[in-house]
C-alpha cells in the first residue's frame, strides 16, 4: 500500500469555541487562530468575548466575537445559526464553557447548584451540537471536542454536581461518537487536570504547589495552552480515525498512585 499523506493544517477551517473569554477557552481560540483557522470567539456576553477577538486580530488572526449564553436553549439555537451564517459554515465545535460547582450534598442550596451545573456543564453540550449539526454535516473535516475534567474520572468531596456533569460529558462523547461516526463526524473529549485558570485563582500558590507535588507526575499545574494544543490535535484533518476518546491532560494526575 502506498503512503497516504494527511493534512495537519486547520487553515481556513471555521471553529466555534464556547466560553472563550478566559482560561482554556481563550487559549484555544488563540491556538486555532495562530494556525490559520477562522474562530468564533463566544462567551456569555459580547463584552467578555470581544477583547479576545481583538487580541487575536491584533496578532494577524481571524476572529469574530459573539455573545452565546450556553445556559439558554433558545440563545444557543439562534446564536449558533448566526455564527454559522457569519462564517459561511462550521467545521469544528469546541464545547468549553463551564462554571465551578461545589457544595455539600446536605446544603440547603444543593438543588439549585445541581440544576445550574447540569444545565451549563452537560445539557449545553448536546444543545450546541444539535444546533451545529446541519453545518458540520456539510464540512469536509467535521470535528467536535467536549471539555470535561479529571473530576469525571476521580472525584473530590463536595464536588458532586460538577463531577456528575463532567462524567455525563464523557458518556455523551462516547455515545455521539458511535452515533455520528457513520457520517465521518468525530467526537472526542478532553479531561483537564489541575490547570492555571480563573477557576483556580482562588487557590493559593502554596496550596497549588503542594497539591501538584503530591498528585501529579510533572509536579506542577498545567497551562491553558497545553490543553488547547491537545484540542487542536484532535481537530486536525489527519485526526480522522480518532473518535470516542476520553483523554486526560493532567500532568500524570490519573497515572499516579502515590
Amino acid at each position: 500500500m502506498s503512503y497516504k499523506p494527511l493534512s495537519r493544517s486547520v487553515k481556513g477551517l471555521r471553529v466555534l469555541v464556547t466560553g472563550a473569554a478566559s482560561g482554556m477557552g481563550r487559549a484555544t481560540a488563540h491556538v486555532f487562530a495562530d494556525e490559520g483557522a477562522r474562530v468564533a470567539v463566544t462567551d456569555v456576553t459580547l463584552a467578555g468575548a470581544q477583547p479576545v477577538a481583538d487580541a487575536i486580530k491584533a496578532r494577524g488572526g481571524d476572529a469574530t466575537a459573539f455573545a452565546l449564553d450556553v445556559g439558554n436553549a433558545q440563545a444557543i439555537k439562534s446564536g449558533v445559526e448566526q455564527i454559522a451564517q457569519t462564517l459561511g459554515g462550521l467545521d469544528i465545535v469546541i464545547n468549553n464553557a463551564g462554571i465551578s460547582a461545589a457544595l455539600p450534598i446536605d446544603d440547603a442550596n444543593y438543588d439549585a447548584v445541581w440544576d445550574r451545573a447540569l444545565n451549563i456543564l452537560l445539557t449545553a453540550h448536546p444543545r450546541v451540537i444539535r444546533a451545529a449539526l446541519p453545518y458540520l454535516r456539510k464540512s469536509q473535516s467535521p470535528r467536535i471536542v467536549n471539555i470535561a475534567s479529571t473530576e469525571a474520572l476521580g472525584a473530590t468531596a463536595t464536588h458532586s454536581p460538577y463531577s456528575a456533569a463532567k462524567a455525563g460529558v464523557t458518556g455523551l462523547t462516547r455515545s455521539l461518537a458511535v452515533e455520528l461516526g457513520r457520517e465521518g463526524i468525530t467526537v472526542n473529549c478532553i479531561c483537564p487536570g489541575p490547570i492555571t485558570t480563573g477557576m483556580t485563582d482562588r487557590i493559593s500558590d502554596e496550596h497549588k504547589q503542594k497539591y501538584a507535588r503530591r498528585r501529579t507526575a510533572l509536579n506542577r499545574y498545567g497551562d491553558p495552552e497545553e490543553v488547547a494544543h491537545m484540542t487542536l490535535s484532535l481537530c486536525l484533518p489527519a485526526a480522522s480515525f480518532i473518535t470516542g476518546a476520553v483523554i486526560p491532560v493532567d500532568g500524570g494526575l490519573m497515572a499516579r498512585n502515590a
